[in-house]
């Protein structure tokens, strides 16, 4: 092996037994950190530098150059600082530099950076670019564009201060001596730099975010019991680490208290009633210092009281006519099971008769609206309570809707008498108002005929014509065709009636007959001429 692979050997192996006595000197702190992310951490530490590349030979005919292989770099440091936009992704500036008598390389880089943050462990990916100057004696000095592509580890010892056990990166630039070097012989003229560096010193952590002290909140699930009830207690604590198994001691100022973790019941056997506080104190094992929090819940323990009964009535039915009768029945219990009975009913209108639990209302004479019908239950103590109930006297129901006639159409023109004329169509547009005012509403229309008037369908056409004016007439009502309806009468008239039907009502219609549309269709004021007959041109 030659002396200068055995130089770089010792110096991996330098760095391994460095790396492992850190590792072993800070396991034991690192157990009992909590990670928190800090904005700015600043890096200073030694650098180990493999140069990886080529450069001319100083001294030599530009014509016919010699390349020297540049030697690794033992003597370096290296600052980098980053921040920290969330525990995730960072931006960082980095500056390195090593030194020889052979040969100086500086890096100045800027970039992103990908952490993973573990408790008390931090490993590193970034990406960085920027100069990378190259200075060999003999040669001149040449800034070339440069990269680093690697990452590394942190192992935290204190909250301000972090051991950078190992940082490997991947250096790479390229550079260009266009004086120094012919043309011919391009690859020593532009040397690209493929190196490495090995990186460990110290990591300064700045700006944490200030700590949230553990928090600890307790309720009861019943706040009130009686004396021999159980109380269960429950805590839950806040900014603990999520990671630890926190411990819960439990006590209270009276009763017995049987805790397991987060939740504890109380055994009110035996103590007197009054108020009682139950104390849970939460704590992280693994943290030394502020690792706990404390919370109460107050809680009342009462004596049996005497309770008075309980009681509710109902009607069946609830709503009846004026002089029907209905059935009120009261149920009576005592909380402290005690014998009960029920009296003293009374009624707000009407007349009421009742024995035990149960009674008659009459609403005879009662005006209609709601009756109050109230009963007293009292226990063999003479605790009394009372509950009432309600029958509701209907009002008679209104009539219900009935057809009735809103107008009617007078048909004078001897020459036209199924015309509508401007007489009867200001008559329509009337109707046509009334049904868009009632939107629910149907019309009828009856058309009458006089026996002497000896036009066929004469009367069909009357309703027909009506129909079409109230549906697409010149006025434009629009009413739907649907919600009219076309019969004919036996008034024995020159007339068309107008018959609006509510909704919900019917149409008697005695005396009419339906008209079959499909049959009877309305009638223009100008029929069209027939068409006229072309000749045929005659065969040549």
């Amino acid at each position: 092996m030659s002396p200068f692979c055995g130089r770089r050997y010792k110096r991996v192996l330098f760095t391994s037994c460095f790396a492992a006595v850190a590792v072993f000197l800070t396991s034991a702190v690192v157990l009992a950190q909590e990670e928190t992310t800090p904005k700015v951490e600043l890096f200073t530490g030694y650098q180990w530098l493999n140069v990886g590349g080529s450069v001319p030979a100083p001294g030599h005919s530009p014509n016919a150059p010699v390349g020297q292989q540049l030697r690794d770099i033992p003597q370096g440091v290296g600052v980098t600082g980053a921040y920290n936009f969330s525990r995730w992704w960072s931006l960082e500036g980095d500056f390195g530099g090593n030194w020889d008598d052979h040969v100086n390389e500086y890096t100045a880089s800027v970039g992103p950076r990908l952490s993973w943050r573990n408790e008390g462990v931090n490993m590193f990916l970034h990406t960085l670019l920027g100069l990378n100057r190259l200075t060999v004696p003999g040669l001149p000095d040449d800034n070339g564009l440069g990269a680093i592509l690697g990452g590394g580890m942190d192992i935290k010892v204190w909250r301000p201060l972090s051991i950078r056990l190992i940082e490997a990166d991947y250096v790479w630039g390229k550079h260009h001596y266009p004086d120094v070097v012919s043309p011919v012989f391009s690859d020593l003229a532009r040397p690209t730099l493929n190196g490495a560096r090995l990186r460990s010193g110290l990591v300064w952590n700045f700006g944490f975010p200030s700590a949230t002290p553990p928090a600890a909140s307790c309720s009861v699930q019943q706040s009130e019991v009686m004396v021999g009830e159980p109380v269960t207690a429950t805590a839950s604590g806040s900014n603990f680490n999520p990671k630890h198994t926190l411990n819960y001691t439990w006590s209270s100022t009276g009763g017995k208290v049987t805790g397991k973790d987060n939740t504890a019941t109380i055994d009110t056997n035996g103590i007197a009633g009054g108020n009682y506080t139950v104390t849970a104190r939460i704590s992280d094992p693994k943290m030394k210092k502020g690792g706990e929090a404390t919370c109460t819940a107050n809680f009342t323990v009462k004596e049996p009281p005497k309770n008075p009964p309980t009681m509710s009535c109902s009607a069946n039915p609830t709503s009846v006519q004026a002089g029907t009768s209905a059935t009120v029945t009261c149920n009576c219990t005592s909380p402290d099971s005690v014998p009960v009975t029920v009296s003293n009913w009374t009624a707000s209108a009407g007349s009421i008769s009742g024995q035990g639990n149960t009674a008659t209302l009459n609403t005879t004479g009662a005006s209609a609206g709601p009756i109050t019908v109230t009963a007293t239950c009292t226990d063999s103590r003479n605790l009394t309570n009372s509950a009432t109930t309600q029958v509701t006297v209907e009002t008679p129901p209104p009539p219900p809707p009935q057809a009735s006639k809103l107008s009617q159409c007078d048909f004078p023109n001897e020459k036209k008498p199924w015309r509508v004329d401007n007489t009867c169509k200001a008559i329509l547009d009337d109707v046509a108002q009334r049904l868009q005012h009632d939107p629910d509403a149907r019309l009828v229309i009856v058309g009458n005929a006089e026996p002497t008037e000896k036009r066929k369908n004469l009367a069909a056409e009357r309703a027909v014509n009506s129909k079409a004016y109230l549906s697409g007439g010149e006025a434009k009502q629009a009413i739907d065709p649907s919600r009219i309806e076309v019969r004919t009468g036996s008034a024995g008239s020159k007339t068309a009636e107008y018959w609006v039907v509510p909704a919900g009502a019917n149409f008697a219609g005695e005396g009419t007959q339906t008209v079959d549309e499909n049959t009877v269709k309305a009638v223009p004021d100008h029929p069209a001429a027939p068409k006229k007959k072309v000749a045929k041109p005659k065969a040549q």
